[in-house]
């Protein structure tokens, strides 16, 4: 830390990317990536087109996207706004609506508590249940905006429409915003069927998982005409030209392949469902993860031991530290290869 940097920043905590090792070929099921390529080809000319026109900024409007994502989810040009992937999405909602604190359960993606200690918003963290829900009890009438993934990460919990209704009705004076970046591997619907009826509600999703532009950057929220506005006041005023033509053209490609997009959603899930039922055979709690990722433990190997040993066998999966889910690892759900070598690597470290 240099002597210029900033104090107020000294005591901030970053957030910690998954491993991205350069050291050997690894199965990478660590960071929630899609084991498919993007729904996406170009033919020549158009290539050219496209490198050709990279001498011009991007549009700032993103209308192409906007457009076809407004479209899919019957939702009008007013009510979205694209980010450099949703996280850009959640910094400026931070910003945007946190004035008298956020709240968020205690156990979640770990970005929320540093997108409010840099914003210097007060933090109300709540804990999950026993059985990591959460208690819809815990957020009522809080006086702070809140903020929910959902499915949770690293669980892959989720709550059910009734019950973000149910948080919605009972904080009507402040902003809830429902972060689905792993709605498309569940059977629930979006939040987004909420939007007409709610003015404080907003709903954040990203193209990185279900539809495999991790790298690309590019996520988007909805809500109503007047929270995008707000949105669109912040990015505006901080970064304008914030999703590059390429990435805005490879989403578009991947809002508008459905069939594409639901197999791949279909062979996840069926995935998911085959290493859920293989690691309870080996004695996992497992738990009942709508994501594409499980997050399981064992009495037989302590989370940190599985891990490493895995690692130590070129497959890579997500551990965390915190005292409550230490015994636990997030494993992202990949193809249906990589996950058969997944179990049979598991199966000798078990009887090591």
């Amino acid at each position: 830390m240099s002597k210029f940097f900033n104090k107020y920043y000294e005591s901030l905590t970053p957030y910690v990317p998954g491993e991205q090792p350069q050291d050997k070929t690894y199965i990478k099921l660590n960071t929630n990536e899609s084991p498919f390529p993007p729904a996406y080809s170009l033919n020549r000319n158009f290539d050219m087109e496209l490198v050709e026109g990279l001498k011009f900024y991007s549009d700032p409007e993103v209308k192409e996207l906007k457009q076809a994502i407004a479209e899919y989810y019957n939702l009008d040009y007013s009510e979205v706004i694209i980010g450099n992937g949703s996280d850009e999405c959640l910094y400026y909602s931070f910003m945007a609506f946190g004035e008298n604190g956020m709240s968020f359960p205690d156990i979640t993606y770990g970005f929320y508590r540093v997108y409010a200690d840099i914003n210097h918003i007060k933090a109300n963290i709540i804990p999950l249940k026993e059985d990591f829900l959460i208690d819809t009890e815990d957020y009522k009438n809080l006086g702070t905006a809140i903020i929910i993934a959902n499915p949770n990460a690293p669980t892959g919990l989720m709550l059910s429409l009734t019950e973000i209704r149910e948080i919605l009705e009972n904080n009507k004076n402040n902003v809830v915003i429902i972060d689905e970046a792993y709605i498309d591997f569940a059977d629930e619907s979006s939040a987004v069927r909420l939007i007409p009826e709610y003015d404080n509600l907003l709903v954040i999703q990203t193209f990185s998982k279900s539809r495999s532009l991790a790298g690309a950057r590019v996520g988007f929220a909805m809500g109503k005409a007047e929270l995008i506005a707000d949105l669109e006041r912040i990015k505006f005023s901080t970064n304008p030209y914030n999703v590059n033509t390429v990435s805005m053209k490879m989403a578009v490609e991947g809002i508008k392949n459905i069939n594409y997009f639901k197999e791949n959603c279909d062979k996840i899930k069926a995935n998911r469902e085959f290493v859920g039922n293989e690691l309870m055979k080996l004695g996992f709690e497992v738990l009942a993860s709508k994501a594409n990722f499980l997050f399981a433990r064992s009495d037989k190997i302590s989370g940190i031991k599985l891990y490493e040993k895995l690692k130590e066998n070129g497959i890579l999966v997500r551990h965390f530290n915190e005292e409550r889910i230490k015994e636990f690892n997030r494993i992202t759900i990949g193809s249906m290869e990589d996950m058969k070598i997944l179990i049979g690597k598991i199966k000798v470290i078990l009887q090591e």
